[in-house]
C-alpha cells in the first residue's frame, strides 16, 4: 500500500474515534480511481459510501443557468437532504438513484448504512454546497492518457468520445472554478 494512502486510512480512523460520525470526500478527475478506492475502503474497513452518480439532476433541474454553474449537474439539494445530513445525524440514509436511461428517479431505494465513516465518492464532491459536510477532504488525480485509456476500457469508444466532448471539460471547469486539488487535505494518484 502506498504510503500517502495509509496515512489517509491512519487519519480517517483518528478523526472517527474522536467524533464519529464523519463523512470524507473522494472527488477528482472521471476514471481516476474514486469509485474503486471507495469500494476497497468499503470492503476493508466497514464503511459506508454514496456515490454521487446516483444524483444526476433531474429534467426539471436542468435550466441553462444551473448547466452553466461549474458543478451545476449535481442534484446536490437531494445530496444534502436524503443522504448527507442523514449520515451525520447517525441515521441511515435512503434515496432513489437516477436513472440516466429512463430521465427519473428509479424504482429502487438504495439504502446507505449508519457508520462511523461514510466515503462519499464521485465528481463534484467537494463542491461549496457540500464541503462544510466533510471531516475531511480527498482529490484524485490521474494522468489524462491513463484518464483515456480507463474509460475507453470501462465504456468503450463511443462513451470516450462522450466524456472527451462533454463530461471531462464539465469537470475541469468545477475543478478549476473551486480549485479544487489545492484546497483538499490529500491528492492521491492511483
Amino acid at each position: 500500500m502506498a504510503p500517502e494512502l495509509e496515512d489517509l486510512i491512519s487519519r480517517i480512523r483518528r478523526l472517527a474515534a474522536r467524533s464519529a460520525p464523519i463523512l470524507v470526500a473522494l472527488d477528482g478527475r472521471c476514471a481516476a480511481g474514486k469509485t474503486t478506492l471507495a469500494k476497497s475502503l468499503a470492503d476493508a474497513y466497514g464503511w459506508s459510501v454514496v456515490h454521487l452518480d446516483d444524483f444526476f439532476p433531474r429534467p426539471e433541474q436542468r435550466t441553462p443557468e444551473r448547466l452553466a454553474e461549474p458543478g451545476g449537474n449535481l442534484d446536490r439539494e437531494r445530496v444534502l437532504a436524503e443522504a448527507l445530513r442523514p449520515l451525520l445525524a447517525g441515521k441511515c440514509a435512503s434515496y432513489h438513484p437516477f436513472d440516466c436511461r429512463a430521465q427519473r428517479l428509479s424504482a429502487e431505494c438504495r439504502v446507505v448504512p449508519a457508520a462511523p465513516v461514510t466515503l462519499v465518492e464521485g465528481a463534484y464532491a467537494c463542491h461549496p454546497a457540500l464541503w462544510d459536510c466533510y471531516a475531511l477532504r480527498v482529490f484524485l488525480d490521474v494522468d489524462p492518457a491513463e484518464q483515456r485509456r480507463r474509460i475507453l476500457a470501462r465504456d468503450g469508444p463511443a462513451r470516450l468520445e462522450v466524456f472527451q466532448k462533454r463530461w471531462i471539460p464539465l469537470e475541469e471547469a468545477y475543478i478549476a472554478a473551486y480549485d479544487i486539488p489545492r484546497r483538499c487535505a490529500y491528492r492521491l494518484r492511483l
